[in-house]
């Protein structure tokens, strides 16, 4: 294996983000005064510093709506200016009538080669992102999803296991298009039900050819960093999709609140070992790279 791919981190200033700059709102992930902060890419570079990783992915980070450009041409000139990160999930609101004018201004930037709009509903409100549960069977959302084949975009895909089956019918409306599954599907029961209900949604997604997992974000429900329940959601993740459709993602800084860099990817790199070399190099590397063309 040469060289990790990070297919999922940020960077931000405090400043653009109105969760970040305004009160302290609840967030899924856990109280967040740590990184209340700038992020930036020579931070990130000196966590990832020995842990092997060479190229890396960042994904949008909700700023305001309107400002959506903005965040994609300032990570475009971080990248110009530092070399890093290689390319750019921008955001985009598909939930306007046509988002085509958009996804027109994001192609004007080399690195963007996806979108994310996090369409993630739970009954629990601080689990709760999207309006309601329904949006992947909505058909403004599926007429704009399947625009971004038009452009060469993926859809980086974010909904807990109650919307699975709402999310495999929005993929398999939109052949064209790559669906990265956020944080392997976030799961967020650990109950033996909630386990049931994420593993009967993980396998109607596997069924559908254009959905990759990304395992990112493994923590973001238990505020640590688990070497043993990211061996399990990893393996049963692979057991599922194969390991040429997962991919690795750090979620860093996020996952900064409770780990270092270099033990989450000693964490994961533990998981992959009962992998053969083929598969772990496809998990931490080749899927990235032909998903978000890397090369």
């Amino acid at each position: 294996m040469t060289g990790i791919i990070d297919a999922h981190h940020h960077i931000w200033r405090q400043a653009d983000l109105p969760w970040l700059s305004g009160p302290m709102q609840p967030r899924i992930f856990g109280p967040y005064e740590p990184i209340r902060r700038d992020y930036t890419i020579d931070e990130y570079l000196s966590d990832l510093a020995g842990s092997g990783v060479t190229r890396s992915v960042y994904v949008q980070t909700n700023w305001a709506k309107e400002r959506f450009e903005d965040e994609a041409e300032w990570v475009q000139q971080t990248a110009d200016e530092r070399g890093w990160p290689h390319a750019i999930v921008a955001y985009a609101d598909l939930a306007v009538a046509d988002v085509r004018p958009q996804l027109d201004r994001l192609a004007r930037y080399p690195l963007v080669r996806g979108v994310r709009m996090q369409l993630h509903w739970h009954d629990n409100p601080l689990y709760r992102f999207a309006g309601h549960p329904g949006l992947c069977d909505d058909p403004v959302i599926r007429r704009n999803v399947a625009h971004l084949a038009d452009y060469q975009f993926s859809f980086d895909l974010q909904v807990f296991a109650g919307q699975m089956a709402g999310a495999a019918r929005l993929a398999d409306a939109c052949p064209r298009v790559t669906f990265i599954l956020q944080h392997a599907g976030m799961l967020e029961d650990l109950s033996s039900d909630g386990r049931a209900s994420w593993r009967d949604g993980m396998q109607t997604l596997a069924a559908c050819p254009n959905v990759v997992s990304k395992l990112s974000g493994l923590g973001t429900f238990i505020h640590r960093n688990d070497p043993a329940h990211i061996a399990e959601i990893l393996g049963e993740t692979v057991a599922l999709f194969g390991a040429e459709r997962c991919l690795f993602g750090s979620n860093f800084p996020i996952e900064k609140l409770w780990t270092s860099y270099r033990e989450l990817v000693g964490a994961f790199r533990t998981a992959a070992a009962p992998l053969g070399a083929q598969e772990r190099d496809a998990l931490f590397r080749t899927t990235a790279i032909r998903v978000y063309r890397l090369e």
